[in-house]
């Protein structure tokens, strides 16, 4: 039973220490200039955003009709807190014959998409002040620590590794540490592990749990794998596939809003731990976190045929592939004609790695871009190109590294857009 508090507050406007000190997103700042100029008329190529144009990328024709037919059948009240068995039942198979990874109905957790399902690997086992380790750049990482009062470590990651962290990076971190936070494809980067690179990080993390004792609290990684099956050529690799023991300790994101398109559908799963998911479980019927009852029996019924999610997923990737390639040879050709500029091979998800130079350069006007976010605004509104820095995933305003989302754009305005870049770039001195 709960202690009754008396609150007595002095003035109105006190929040929570942690709602003060809660950060904006930096991205959403951005979108929100970019919606402003383009209210006003304004044209611009927005790569920003880690979401899909549902008039470019509808949802598989075979889910939007599943839906609508839950709710003509009137699926409207509350599912069950963990999920639909029939939901269950279909991510247990899929798992089985796209990964080969065993994992029973009762071990998958049904949740509005992805995100709640993070926020409840983190409070279900970080304690306040306890080590939490994840790479910058990554996605959202910050803000989780922050919510769960975690001692946040950030492993600085290079280009040369594609920017993402090798078992070397993370070793002297370890130690005490309670949760890695892991992420492939990686969003930001569409860049990927190799079975070397994962390998080399579980036996790390194994390493680490044999020399704890009994009564410490293990070193669990959390693998989110939300992109896996948008993948250019590369494979996918994950880790109790290469090592069962580490079935003990990785805790696995899922769903459908990256591989079908369905971002606004909003069903996610995890999969891990029967001990660690029932307690993901109990904290989020407290939340309210679950996926709409029909898009989750709609799901159930679309994995009932695999052949629903292949041939859809086959589709939609290679358009994606295609528009990634687009934009990685515009950035290529930029290179060859003396531009400060790079951009790192796609290899899944929806991004592009892009590197402007130009930070420390004087604009038209004389004044000088000082930082990232000073280049985004810039090209905003010089070129009609909208990115993301890095800074808005962990790293420092200096870096002049930059996120580029293919999803809300056709291949034409692509294209397009390659000319107005080039020429705001130039223009700077």
């Amino acid at each position: 039973m709960y202690k009754k508090i008396n609150f007595k507050y002095k003035s109105k406007v006190k929040v929570s220490k942690l709602a003060a000190n809660l950060i904006g997103s930096e991205i959403v700042k951005i979108g929100n200039e970019v919606n402003d100029l383009k209210a006003k008329g304004a044209e611009i190529a927005n790569l920003t955003i880690g979401d899909l144009n549902s008039n470019i990328y509808p949802i598989p024709a075979k889910l939007k009709e599943e839906i609508q037919k839950a709710y003509q059948n009137n699926l409207t009240n509350y599912p069950p807190a963990n999920g639909l068995l029939s939901l269950r039942k279909e991510v247990s198979k899929d798992l089985k014959t796209r990964w080969n990874l065993d994992y029973s109905p009762n071990d998958i957790l049904i949740t509005a998409g992805s995100r709640p399902l993070i926020y409840a690997v983190y409070k279900t086992i970080v304690d306040e002040g306890d080590k939490v380790v994840y790479p910058t750049p990554s996605w959202n990482n910050n803000h989780y620590a922050y919510l769960t009062s975690a001692e946040a470590v950030e492993v600085k990651t290079t280009p040369e590794n594609n920017f993402l962290p090798t078992a070397d990076d993370l070793r002297p971190h370890l130690d005490g540490a309670v949760l890695v936070a892991l992420c492939s494809p990686l969003n930001p980067t569409g860049t990927m592990f190799t079975k070397e690179q994962l390998s080399d990080i579980c036996e790390l993390i194994l390493a680490e749990n044999n020399k704890r004792g009994e009564n410490e609290k293990p070193l669990y990684l959390m693998y989110d794998q939300i992109y896996s099956n948008l993948t250019f050529g590369a494979q996918h690799v994950d880790p109790v596939s290469l090592f069962p023991e580490m079935k003990e300790y990785t805790i696995y994101i899922d769903g459908i809003s990256k591989c079908l398109a369905a971002t606004g559908v909003r069903v996610g799963w995890g999969f891990g731990p029967a001990h660690i998911l029932d307690k993901m479980k109990a904290l989020l019927t407290h939340v309210g976190a679950w996926a709409p009852k029909p898009e989750q029996e709609a799901t159930a019924k679309f994995y009932e045929n695999p052949e629903n999610v292949n041939t859809f997923v086959e589709d939609f990737k290679g358009k994606l592939e295609e528009s990634l390639k687009v934009l990685h040879g515009g950035i290529q050709d930029l290179k060859g004609k003396g531009l400060a500029v790079d951009s790192i091979e796609p290899m899944g998800a929806l991004y592009l790695t892009i590197k402007l130079d130009y930070i420390g350069k004087v604009k038209p006007d004389g004044s000088v871009i000082e930082n990232s976010s000073d280049l985004v605004f810039y090209l905003i509104n010089e070129a009609g190109v909208a990115l993301v820095p890095f800074s808005a995933f962990g790293e420092e305003k200096s870096e002049p590294w930059f996120r580029a989302s293919v999803g809300g754009l056709a291949i034409e305005e692509i294209s397009t857009m390659m000319p107005k870049l080039e020429n705001a770039l130039n223009a700077l001195k």
